[in-house]
């Protein structure tokens, strides 16, 4: 008999990770470089799930600990993002068909014969996600995703990168989990729910006024368990 698939679950924020967390039973909790990885049962399958918090370093660490300490077959993210695509609206989706870095420097990596890579995602995950939102009556759209460091919350800056990359959405933490990913050959997929439009705005409503985004991660968190049951 082979052994059990183990799904690696991310999100930076607790909002991101917790709505999994309360729908898993037999759970146990164990503490790696500073952050608490829940591994558990979710609808018959070996879940493990953290909060690997804020930008590319952590969601990085956190990916490979998911790997190499937890043994993770296949890796998802859920979380939220700012909105680029004029076809979505807050609370919608994307699923990241790929994903970018956008804060690469293309003169340097170009002058040294690198090329900024797209990261693709794994067709299985995407397509289970996609019947997942049908089932849930949510709107998504699969395409690029664009991370980097910044939170984006200006016209000029979104402007910028929809010229370089032309994303649907813009976020801190997805491109480093697909390298990380794809380093270890470990197939993965980035959820994404539309809490702002990467505006002026943005800054005023989620860090200003810190507005609560508990409603756009449980729609992510919802997919995520949706497709882990469609697997």
């Amino acid at each position: 008999m082979g052994t059990a698939m183990i799904y690696g679950v991310l999100g930076a924020l607790p909002d991101e990770v917790k709505h999994l967390c309360a729908d898993m039973s037999d759970c146990s909790s164990r503490r790696v470089a500073d952050v608490d990885f829940i591994t558990g049962d979710y609808q018959g399958k070996k879940v493990t799930v953290c909060c690997a918090g804020m930008g590319k370093v952590n969601a990085a660490a956190a990916t490979q600990i998911l790997i190499s300490v937890f043994g993770a077959d296949r890796i998802l993210f859920s979380g939220i993002a700012g909105n680029l695509c004029p076809e979505l609206d807050i609370g919608d989706v994307v699923l990241g068909e790929e994903v970018v870095h956008h804060d690469i420097d293309n003169l340097t990596y170009e002058n040294t014969g690198l090329k900024a890579e797209i990261y693709k995602a794994d067709s299985v995950l995407l397509r289970a996600s996609q019947k997942a939102c049908s089932s849930l009556g949510v709107h998504a759209l699969s395409g690029r995703i664009a991370t980097g460091e910044k939170f984006i919350c200006d016209k000029e800056s979104k402007q910028d990168i929809t010229v370089r990359w032309n994303p649907m959405c813009v976020e801190m933490e997805g491109a480093a989990v697909a390298q990380v990913a794809k380093k270890n050959n470990v197939p993965f997929l980035i959820v994404r729910t539309m809490s702002d439009n990467a505006d002026e705005a943005a800054l005023d409503k989620l860090i200003i006024k810190h507005f609560d985004i508990s409603d756009y991660c449980r729609t992510a968190a919802s997919i995520i368990e949706e497709t882990l049951r469609a697997l």
